[in-house]
């Protein structure tokens, strides 16, 4: 829809929807520019209080992509209004407010309306050098694609709907979506990468698609290495697939050329629209084991799951995906 509206002319906008970015950047001078970025839903998961706390790392995970330091939230709530229901959007905003204050962002205010089905995120304000942005038109040939969480939390969370998951596969989906991509985000600045982004509706095959496009490259995955949860990998194989994954599979299924033998289950994994996933990362082949080692000493997940190389000609996939 974004496409249809007239073309910014604000020489301050330094990165708008063009590209597909994370989040938009404005120039405040030469040494200061803002990451603004905005993003709720529905509820992932029963509890109230950790869908807040997952709502809140989703959010702020646009601003870490970039580059950027978040400062600032507003709070984007859509909660029912009857007095029953009190207790419970309270938990759902203590859970936002906790996850806010473990990344250091204070929030400055909202917006509430009474609707039905709960709805819930943050409108986030960051900050970022002008020359230092991390947007998707600076990938490299050569990059080292680093993933920081696993994949399969829109199969997963379909499983639980249908109560098809236990308590160990809920806590562990829930854990790695409210996990703050932020200790990763710090690293790969100290370390020095060439862009990122993080994984979330458009699942890895489209996010990485959005990259390459921008950045005219190509790149080779490698499904054996790509981190999933057992229990996704288990419930794909019972053709449990929700509608974002399947879209995904559709709209991105003429820019990826699969292998032999990888299989359907894979396929599915490879485009699962996810909540708060990790970031995925393109850093220089000679930093790359300094990134990787850096942030499994701090307790995170890095794993290498792909390289960046050259765009070819005709009309190749862009994307090539090897066991």
């Amino acid at each position: 829809m974004l496409g249809q509206l007239p073309l910014i002319s604000d020489p301050n906008v330094l990165v708008g929807f063009s590209n597909s970015d994370d989040a938009g950047v404005y120039r405040i001078n030469d040494e200061t520019a803002v990451v603004l970025t905005a993003d709720f839903f529905t509820p992932i998961v029963d509890d109230p209080y950790w869908f807040g706390a997952i709502a809140a790392a989703n959010s702020l995970s646009d601003v870490y992509a970039m580059g950027g330091r978040p400062i600032a939230a507003i709070n984007i709530a859509a909660l029912p209004g009857d007095p029953e229901f009190l207790p419970v959007n309270k938990r759902i905003m203590l859970g936002g407010f906790e996850k806010m204050v473990e990344a250091g962002v204070p929030v400055i205010g909202g917006h509430t309306i009474k609707d039905k089905e709960p709805k819930f995120g943050f409108a986030v304000l960051g900050s970022i050098h002008p020359d230092r942005i991390l947007d998707n038109s600076r990938a490299k040939a050569g990059d080292a694609l680093i993933l920081t969480k696993p994949i399969g939390t829109g199969i997963i969370s379909t499983g639980v709907k249908r109560g098809m998951c236990g308590p160990e596969v809920i806590e562990e989906f829930t854990t790695s979506m409210a996990t703050l991509n932020r200790m990763a985000g710090e690293l790969m600045l100290e370390v020095g990468v060439s862009t990122a982004t993080d994984i979330t509706g458009f699942g890895l095959i489209g996010h990485l698609h959005e990259v390459l496009s921008a950045s005219n490259l190509w790149a080779r995955l490698y499904s054996d290495r790509v981190p999933c949860f057992k229990e996704a990998l288990r419930l794909a194989a019972d053709n449990i697939i929700p509608g974002g994954t399947v879209s995904n599979i559709r709209s991105y299924s003429s820019q990826v050329q699969w292998s032999v033998g990888i299989p359907d289950t894979m396929k599915a994994l490879l485009n699962d629209a996810q909540t708060s996933g990790g970031l995925l990362i393109f850093v220089p082949e000679e930093k790359k084991e300094t990134l990787l080692a850096r942030i499994l000493e701090k307790g995170g997940m890095a794993v290498h799951i792909g390289d960046v190389m050259e765009a070819g000609t005709g009309e190749a996939r862009r994307i090539i995906v090897e066991r």
